[in-house]
């Protein structure tokens, strides 16, 4: 049963902190799970630090151009931002880089389904399983995005601009679409060497992290690059280990984060 808290006047439930401290505990062990595991098996097409060593709740990404396409080549920037109630709630993801493109919004913010929230919408088009749930994590997140770059969903644009553009494109009508992203690309490149990042430049340079991983086997790993497709999200990079962050609320277990009341 909880209890009542009276302060200055207004009368709370320590249930609520109880929840609270329960919900970012969670978040925090998930947050660390997915980190951790991304610095020691890195996969191919991005990385990932911290922007600040005590906040796992923003992330600095480094996406990579992926190979044969328009965005080859290019190193795009991007922000990561999770909410406390992670990872029943999807984090925002932003790119810092300018973009254009039919799925991002002229703020860099993404418009993907796997980031809505598991929300009945019947306006949105979109079917619930396309949304977020707890078995995502920031690797099906950032692949899925790696392979939006080359295949937007113009059927409900974040820039209808870009999206139309992007049709004529497709259509061999126009090419303008094409001359922007190459720019977009060439302008990353400079900032990727300014900050002394080396970009893949060939499909072996680019799944090469996947490949060695923390068992240092370079040559039997599949590139999951290889075989993405946005269409299918749910079947992107879960394995046993991510299972477990659609459990971390049932663990009231203080070992990572211990707050104070």
């Amino acid at each position: 049963m909880s209890q009542m808290r009276q302060t200055s006047g207004l009368t709370t439930s320590t249930s609520h902190y109880t929840s609270s401290r329960t919900t970012n505990s969670a978040s925090i062990k998930a947050l660390q799970l997915e980190y951790s595991k991304l610095q020691k098996e890195p996969v191919e097409g991005f990385t990932v630090k911290l922007d600040d060593d005590s906040n796992l709740y923003k992330w600095h990404v480094g996406i990579f151009g992926p190979p044969d396409t328009l965005y080859e080549g290019g190193y795009f920037k991007a922000d990561m931002e999770f909410p406390p109630t992670y990872p029943f709630a999807p984090p925002k993801v932003r790119f810092l880089t300018k973009m254009w493109h039919p799925n991002i919004y002229e703020n860099g913010e993404v418009c993907i389904s796997i980031l809505h929230p598991p929300t009945e919408d019947p306006q949105s088009g979109e079917h619930p399983s396309e949304r977020w749930n707890p078995t995502q994590n920031v690797r099906t997140i950032l692949m899925s995005i790696i392979s939006l770059l080359n295949e937007p969903n113009c059927s409900s644009p974040a820039n209808v601009d870009a999206s139309v553009m992007y049709r004529k494109y497709k259509e061999h009508k126009d090419n303008e679409y094409e001359t922007i992203i190459r720019r977009q690309v060439n302008e990353s490149k400079l900032v990727a060497e300014q900050e002394g990042v080396s970009i893949p430049k060939t499909l072996d340079d680019y799944v090469a992290p996947s490949r060695i991983g923390a068992t240092g086997n370079k040559n039997n790993k599949k590139s999951i690059f290889s075989s993405l497709s946005h269409e299918n999200d749910d079947d992107l990079g879960i394995d046993d280990d991510d299972d477990q962050m659609a459990d971390m609320a049932a663990d009231d277990d203080d070992g990572y984060y211990n707050e104070s009341d």
